[in-house]
């Protein structure tokens, strides 16, 4: 037999057992894939741990943007806001949209304004504390929207991302987790009633694995909606001369609105390599940010320079809310086991820390004790 009667005998007995075997090996694979992906959506609810930071860090935000302006609400958001036109008519769409307009009616009248902030503030401490969580994030959100509209020059981009990340978490169980409305079901897990009084109570109404396929459809809708973020910016940041050129940092650092720390930002952008790596290295780490969640070892790494990122923005840039609020959506990244652990481990460290200091008082009081009962006998 020649050796191309060979080469096809082999090209001939390789296809039919590709035939035979393939498509059914292909199928097996295929049917693996939709049992992992149902398994994932259907079996638990994922990132519990995860959004409830989220919302107690949007909830933080949002007092710690409120409590900062309080003394300054009338210039920025009241009646001493008209200087900027926003009052008789808004930039922004959701003035004019009729549902969001609310906070415009009523910004020119000082006294409904002090009323409307504390208002807010206490909706923000119930989001931090998770009570009524699912009931009152809808009218937080959709009173924050027309009130964050309103100045002029008072919000930024950490505003839309808070925004869009909150009317997803309303798909979520955001308050599953480290909330009042936790123990509140967990107080209530067995208890049977009409539909109304299940959900006053926090029992389950709607089965499990429709519950859990809802809040993880919204997870996944969540985490798609950050990579567009840093990947977007990453992108658009990459056009532009001096983020090729590794100077961009250089320039917000030393403007008045973004250096709070003017002595900082001068020692920091003296060094050029400090500005060449925060320049080109916050790009590469945006673009790179949903490949490397796909591993653990670059997982942990890529989350840790993410966070220190949003710190490094909130010390040197003055934006302390912005960079709360991004923490707080990438925080759904880190695994529930991840801090499910931290959890315990502050929980022992704060069981563990009165003991330990306890311990040497008493002993103290014990000697005191025994030497004033000798120095009694020796007395007499």
């Amino acid at each position: 037999m020649s050796i191309a009667s060979k080469v096809l005998t082999a090209i001939a007995r390789i296809w039919s057992a590709f035939w035979r075997e393939g498509p059914p090996y292909f199928l097996n694979v295929c049917k693996n894939v939709v049992a992992t992906v149902e398994g994932w959506l259907y079996d638990q609810k994922r990132a519990l741990y995860g959004i409830a930071v989220a919302r107690i860090l949007f909830g933080s935000a949002a007092l710690g943007l409120l409590l900062t302006n309080f003394n300054t609400r009338f210039y920025t958001y009241g009646s001493g806001a008209a200087w900027s036109g926003q009052l008789e008519a808004p930039i922004s769409s959701f003035g004019e949209s009729g549902f969001f307009d609310f906070f415009f009616s009523i910004a020119k009248n000082d006294t409904s304004v002090t009323i409307f902030f504390l208002m807010m503030m206490i909706l923000a401490v119930t989001l931090i504390v998770g009570y009524r969580a699912r009931i009152l994030l809808p009218i937080f959100l959709w009173l924050w929207i027309g009130f964050i509209e309103t100045p002029f020059f008072g919000s930024d981009q950490g505003d839309n991302a808070m925004r869009i990340a909150m009317f997803l978490m309303m798909f979520t169980d955001h308050s599953a987790r480290w909330s009042l409305d936790a123990r509140r079901r967990g107080r209530n897990a067995e208890f049977s009633g009409n539909v109304f009084q299940k959900l006053w109570n926090g029992a389950r109404v709607l089965p499990t694995s429709l519950t859990a396929l809802w809040h993880n459809l919204a997870i996944i809708a969540l985490a798609c909606q950050v990579f567009m973020i840093y990947v977007s910016g990453a992108l658009y940041k990459s056009t532009g001369e001096p983020w090729q050129e590794g100077t961009a940092v250089y320039g917000p650092l030393h403007t008045m609105r973004f250096g709070p720390w003017p002595e900082i930002s001068e020692l920091i952008t003296t060094m050029g390599w400090t500005v060449a790596i925060a320049s080109i290295g916050s790009i590469v780490l945006q673009v790179s940010f949903p490949g490397a969640l796909l591993f653990r070892w670059t997982r942990i790494p890529v989350l840790f320079a993410m966070v220190s990122f949003h710190i490094g923005i909130a010390i040197l840039m003055g934006l302390p809310w912005f960079s709360l609020a991004m923490v707080g959506v990438d925080a759904i990244f880190i695994r529930d086991v991840t801090w499910s652990r931290l959890a315990n481990w502050f929980k022992k460290a704060a069981k563990d820390a009165p003991a330990d200091v306890a311990a040497p008082e008493m002993k103290t009081v014990v000697g005191d004790k025994r030497n004033e009962e000798l120095h009694e006998k020796v007395s007499v």
